[in-house]
């Protein structure tokens, strides 16, 4: 399979490629065409890369590859997890992200001292390594409240809708329709009909060296203010204020006899309910008799 791009770089005065915007990729048999024009700025390359499926497996060694692999997620080209991004942050440099574009970081505040004295059009936006989705894509029938807190690299399925506390990472998303007030951490995606209660957090693989992938399975829910660092299967529930590591001692009941497992060897498996027996204080895993429902007409994003 071939995977032909073409895009253009804003690169800083000493020729530093700060960012790549890749309107024209084809991806085998898809592909996106948008016209592609560069203007006789010095600050600014066309970048032509040629690919096959093979690249996609190694490592990335600089920043066009960075970020042509984050665009091919947000074009939903590719899945999550599904393709090598070892060597991201390494390739990518920290950018000063502006109305105006990309600055570089030695030259924001010539840049800053100019607006001030003109028209004080410079506006900052974030210092980061990640730029937000919505600077280079905007997904189709789904809803972000605040653009600012979904990163290029996200995978949004239709039917997604992020709320004003939401917030995704690169190198994860949503596999259908999902109601976000939560945080999606990289490495995590979220199954159909799912959602994430407000201030609930999910760990991915950039938390403290954790190297394991955490799914959410289709008509799960996880209450307000909850957490996992384990995957859950189908139609599960985790109460409000519940958070479950992998270590977590979880009271199960098997023909009446109570057992005290690691919620690690529940990791997975779907038809659960999670929660705190607020008489004691121990953690319960339960069948789950109310499954997850969203609201159809909030997801549908026409």
């Amino acid at each position: 399979m071939k995977i032909q791009c073409k895009g253009i770089a804003n690169k800083s005065a000493k020729g530093e490629i700060l960012d790549v915007y890749f309107p024209c990729i084809e991806y085998g048999e898809k592909r996106i065409s948008s016209e592609l024009q560069i203007s006789n700025n010095l600050n600014q390359e066309l970048i032509e890369i040629n690919w096959n499926e093979e690249d996609l497996g190694k490592p990335i060694e600089n920043v066009e590859g960075a970020y042509l692999k984050l665009q091919l997620l947000s074009n939903k080209f590719v899945l999550p997890n599904s393709i090598n991004i070892n060597g991201l942050f390494s390739n990518i440099p920290n950018v000063v992200w502006t109305n105006q574009g990309p600055i570089s970081i030695e030259e924001i505040d010539k840049k800053l001292h100019e607006s001030k004295l003109n028209n004080n059009d410079l506006y900052i936006k974030s210092v980061d390594k990640f730029p937000c989705l919505t600077d280079y894509i905007v997904p189709r029938k789904v809803r972000i409240a605040d653009t600012s807190r979904v990163r290029l690299g996200a995978y949004l399925s239709e039917g997604t809708t992020i709320m004003h506390e939401g917030f995704v990472n690169f190198n994860a998303g949503t596999l259908g329709s999902a109601m976000i007030e939560g945080r999606i951490s990289a490495g995590v995606v979220v199954g159909n009909n799912s959602d994430i209660g407000g201030g609930a957090s999910t760990m991915g693989t950039l938390s403290g060296g954790n190297d394991t992938k955490i799914f959410i399975g289709e008509n799960c829910l996880l209450g307000a203010n909850s957490g996992i660092g384990i995957s859950l299967g189908d139609n599960c529930t985790v109460e409000a204020g519940l958070y479950l590591t992998s270590g977590t001692k979880i009271t199960i009941f098997d023909n009446g006899v109570s057992k005290i497992i690691k919620a690690v060897e529940l990791s997975g498996k779907p038809n659960i309910l999670y929660y705190r027996d607020s008489t004691n204080g121990k953690v319960i895993a339960a069948e789950n008799n109310k499954i997850s429902d969203l609201n159809k007409e909030l997801h549908s994003n026409d």
